[in-house]
């Protein structure tokens, strides 16, 4: 099984190219972030071969759960906090056999704004959940945008980030304490080289100069990681006409 994370920053404007990458990948799973719509094109996805499920809100953030076989969503909202209503978090069972959650997680940025202790205290609720399903003892992954660089290597000039959201110690900090529950990055338990971006600015040519960030991560459960073949980063759709900043990180289960 293939599950794919993208953050399509816009569903609606990247329709054309998700559909192409559906078609060329072929991922069993996609967890999509950033749909920045209520009115997602169902029909155009399912055409393509997919059940859907999703999250959306007006013009901003929004997440869906694409998959070939059946989808049984658990879960539309990170629990503890009932007065969020952003649309960030979705789980679900596909097939019967593996867990998925679909995240966004809030940026942070200004840092001296109300941001800031938001996304900290979205991430204490995303650790509080990550140890609830891994009590279950059944296959998860956690995919999505994080909005968090592990470390340094995973930033192209972490001088210039290093008061910035995506790399302060304190979001790094909350990472690590979601991954010490007994989660595996499963890109980097693969592939741990050097400069594996999954976002890159459109400003400046980052991408072709590879100046980018690694902020879209699978965290797998043991049950998950025990059976993890291979797992990448598909550069492909970042090459393509009118891209997403992101482009997809992908692992492959044998389940």
């Amino acid at each position: 099984m293939r599950v794919a994370s993208f953050n399509v920053n816009s569903v609606k404007a990247r329709l054309a190219n998700l559909l192409a990458w559906l078609a060329e990948a072929s991922p069993d799973v996609v967890c999509l972030q950033e749909l920045k719509t209520v009115d997602l094109p169902r029909q155009e996805i399912e055409d393509a071969g997919y059940n859907v499920a999703f999250v959306g809100q007006k013009t901003y953030n929004g997440v869906a759960l694409l998959a070939k076989a059946p989808i049984e969503v658990e879960e539309t909202r990170l629990p503890g906090e009932d007065e969020d209503e952003q649309a960030r978090y979705l789980q679900a069972v596909v097939g019967g056999k593996l867990r998925v959650a679909s995240i966004y997680l809030p940026n942070g940025n200004p840092v001296d704004s109300e941001k800031f202790p938001y996304k900290l205290r979205w991430m204490a609720r995303l650790r509080d959940q990550a140890r609830a399903l891994l009590a279950l003892e059944e296959p998860t992954v956690l995919a999505g945008d994080y909005n968090v660089c592990p470390t340094d290597g995973d930033c192209y000039d972490p001088a210039a980030f290093r008061d910035d959201a995506l790399c302060r110690p304190e979001s790094r900090a909350a990472l690590r304490r979601i991954v010490n529950l007994g989660y595996t990055d499963a890109l980097m338990a693969i592939d741990p080289g050097p400069r594996r971006y999954t976002y890159w600015d459109y400003q400046g040519r980052a991408f072709e100069r590879n100046n980018g960030l690694r902020i879209d991560h699978l965290l797998l459960s043991p049950q998950a990681v025990d059976r993890l073949v291979d797992a990448g980063v598909d550069r492909n759709p970042r090459e393509q006409d009118k891209p997403s900043d992101h482009t997809p990180v992908w692992c492959r289960l044998e389940l």
